[in-house]
């Protein structure tokens, strides 16, 4: 089973106040070792160029890279898999045309769409939205830290957690039974993003 675990962060150019590859070599430096490039504004060409750069920045850490949707941009960056939502790619698809030495993850909202994710051969699941969050306009309501530990009981893959979280809530995701903490804004809106990196994963470290 693929390792999912600790800090999961999740790019949005959107919102970065250093742009996005200082972010990613920030968040790299304070010791995260799971990143995933969201990209909806950009071509596919300025993505593909955007998301092998990253890749190289990945590859020199020995972190896990994944492209939120786009497969195409994936096989493109050589990145070690991509996360699809509920509408996005079906994951049998997916797993087609990405093989097993990929990985793959999946957006699920409730335990039903976590136990099918788990049959189509998901390697883990990420529930969302656990906190109220600005950052996906189609998050929907949040779903509380209750809906983590529904879902650990169904399923046996790591689970993420995404939406709202930041130092002062993270505890509660880790303590509800996730294995990693999707993060956007709360590092990418700091004036100081590693240290906002670090400071989440030494709350994610304390909780465990």
């Amino acid at each position: 089973m693929k390792k999912i675990s600790g800090l999961y962060f999740v790019t949005d150019s959107t919102l970065t106040m250093q742009g996005v590859l200082a972010d990613v070599r920030s968040v790299l430096a304070a010791g995260c070792r799971l990143v995933q490039y969201r990209e909806k504004m950009k071509s596919t060409a300025a993505m593909v160029l955007e998301a092998r750069e990253i890749a190289k920045l990945c590859k020199q850490k020995k972190a896990m890279f994944l492209v939120d949707d786009r497969i195409d941009v994936a096989l493109a960056a050589n990145a070690s898999g991509v996360h699809i939502g509920q509408g996005d790619m079906p994951l049998v698809i997916a797993r087609k045309i990405l093989g097993n030495k990929r990985i793959i993850g999946v957006t699920v909202h409730n335990p039903k769409e976590a136990l099918q994710a788990q049959k189509g051969g998901a390697d883990y699941v990420s529930v969302s939205p656990i906190f109220s969050t600005g950052t996906k306009s189609d998050a929907g309501a949040p779903c509380g830290v209750g809906l983590i530990k529904e879902i650990k009981k169904k399923v046996r893959l790591p689970v993420a957690a995404i939406g709202g979280i930041n130092e002062t809530n993270i505890k509660q995701v880790i303590v509800a039974g996730a294995d990693s903490a999707a993060v956007i804004s709360a590092i990418i809106c700091s004036d100081d993003p590693k240290a906002a990196a670090k400071k989440i994963i030494s709350a994610f470290g304390g909780a465990k």
